[in-house]
């Protein structure tokens, strides 16, 4: 399947308890259908003191299910679908991802 939604694409939560804040994805995870978008559905977690790293109550991004975000429209910052077509022709021929809300390229 396309990837509709990618690494460093700026989202809208369209649910849940940070319903309407916009964050950037930080990390896909396509086999669990997941996404860690920076600043958004953060959880609190014991952490182990290491030589590395100092221990206590620490909080980090928990994944986000992909149903429950949207990409932000690059014209307004709307929730928008993202549709597929195809520019150029021939051997020049690509594939980009477009907004369907505005028709705006997002990455041309």
């Amino acid at each position: 399947m396309a990837a509709r939604l990618k690494k460093g694409d700026k989202v809208v939560v369209i649910t849940g308890r940070d319903k309407g804040r916009t964050g950037e994805i930080i990390e896909m995870r396509r086999t669990e259908g997941r996404a860690l978008v920076r600043g958004i559905n953060m959880v609190k977690r014991h952490q182990r003191q290491t030589a590395t790293a100092e221990g206590g109550i620490i909080s980090k991004e928990a994944p986000v299910h992909l149903s429950n975000i949207a990409l932000a429209d690059p014209r307004d910052g709307k929730p928008t679908r993202v549709g597929f077509k195809f520019v150029g022709s021939g051997e020049e021929r690509k594939k980009v991802r477009v907004a369907k809300r505005s028709g705006v390229e997002i990455d041309g």
